[in-house]
């Protein structure tokens, strides 16, 4: 289960009862195919032979029943939080504290960053996913549980905590201090690349009115004159739908498919098509995604590669095609699963597949030291091949022939 240092997902909140107030059982008619022989077997012998069974809660038992049920769905989206987890966990959500900005989760020895938030202080301070937090403030978090490791690493704005990191391709691990702050985050972002004669859209997430300053930003740019566009969707995992057809609008005509949700009831199943009645936007357009970019970026980038609007560039997206619930259960646990996938217009599955990049860049160590953003700079160079060649992808392949020539 990740943890966000910020606030809790605010997933649609359906509850599930399970059992009434008589904690009467109901069985379920549609479970006849689980054979449930070998569990009764396994815990029969448990009961009669386990030497410290009167020791052990048989509450506990079936949480843990639960909990490993849940893990056998191979489904990183999917959670069960017991009782006391969840207490923790909306305990800590309660405090009044700022924090670092930035997702984390538990492993069997420290907790791993799983997503930065673009501006940051974590990002500023070039944190990057995958790196291991093994102390806060010189206090070795490996036995410590994530809500415990995450009290400290949160505290008031402008305090610091020394973070103690591994990386996986340095040898030894090194210290980052980063200063705790409380930070907006704007919705889109707009610069004009005077030297390339392109202009640059950084959308930062997804919410209710981020396709309306999206539309505005992109009058301010039509009125330039420009030859082409990046629109960056490194860092933006936020999961708002709307926003993203919105979005999508603006360059794909109207009725066409942008997104498709399967559901397990297919009777729910839905397309979501194209809502535009005015001018698209023909520019020449480059998308920026990384392993960051998730949900709705993945909707759009996937979409505009689809219609042959844009060319990708970077790293392989998170694999967020899915959404989630959460349930309440009887015993005041929390039980959180994937009851929708998300899929592309040619029925790419985004949760198994990812959006691959059609051009892959990579940070190299160096521009983590020197604050390089060489997935950006190889962008705009991409983004001028396709002005020149005017075609998708003659423009991949022109530029990766460059690449191989300057190499």
């Amino acid at each position: 289960m990740g943890y966000f240092l910020n606030e809790y997902y605010p997933y649609n909140t359906v509850y599930s009862k399970i059992a009434n107030k008589n904690n009467i059982t109901v069985k379920n008619e549609n479970d006849e195919d689980l054979d449930l022989t070998f569990f009764w077997e396994a815990y029969e012998k448990v009961k009669k032979e386990y030497y410290s069974i009167d020791d052990i809660k048989k509450e506990e038992i079936v949480s843990w029943m639960v909990f490993w049920m849940v893990n056998s769905l191979w489904d990183k989206h999917s959670d069960y939080m017991n009782p006391t987890e969840k207490k923790s966990f909306e305990e800590t959500l309660a405090w009044d504290f700022e924090w670092i900005w930035a997702v984390v989760e538990k492993t069997d020895f420290w907790v791993v960053v799983s997503m930065v938030i673009k501006d940051s202080p974590a990002k500023n301070s070039w944190i990057i996913i995958w790196d291991l937090i093994t102390k806060a403030n010189w206090e070795d978090l490996v036995d410590k549980n994530l809500y415990d490791a995450v009290k400290l690493i949160k505290w008031p704005a402008w305090t610091k905590v020394k973070l103690t990191i591994l990386r996986a391709w340095e040898i030894e691990s090194f210290e980052k201090e980063v200063t705790r702050q409380k930070i907006v985050i704007p919705s889109v972002q707009t610069k004009i690349f005077e030297k390339e004669n392109i202009g640059y859209i950084a959308l930062n997430l997804f919410w209710d009115n981020s396709s309306e300053e999206f539309r505005n930003a992109l009058k301010e740019i039509k009125e330039k004159k420009l030859k082409g566009l990046i629109i960056d969707l490194r860092d933006n995992w936020w999961w708002y739908l709307q926003s993203s057809v919105e979005i999508l609008s603006e360059f794909i005509g109207k009725w066409n498919v942008l997104v498709k949700t399967k559901y397990k009831d297919s009777l729910f199943n839905s397309s979501y098509q194209s809502l535009n009645t005015w001018d698209i936007y023909e520019w020449k357009i480059v998308v920026l995604i990384n392993s960051n970019s998730a949900s709705a970026s993945e909707i759009t980038s996937g979409a505009l590669r689809e219609y042959n609007k844009a060319i990708l560039v970077g790293e392989k997206t998170f694999g967020k095609g899915s959404v989630q619930n959460p349930f309440n259960l009887s015993n005041w646990g929390l039980l959180k699963l994937t009851i929708a996938k998300w899929f592309t217009p040619k029925w790419i599955n985004i949760d198994k597949d990812w959006i691959m990049p059609d051009i892959e860049v990579s940070f190299k160590k160096e521009d983590y030291e020197k604050m390089y953003d060489r997935q950006l700079e190889e962008a705009k160079k991409v983004l001028q091949s396709f002005i020149r060649y005017d075609a998708l992808q003659l423009s991949i392949d022109k530029y990766k022939e460059e690449i191989k020539i300057t190499k």
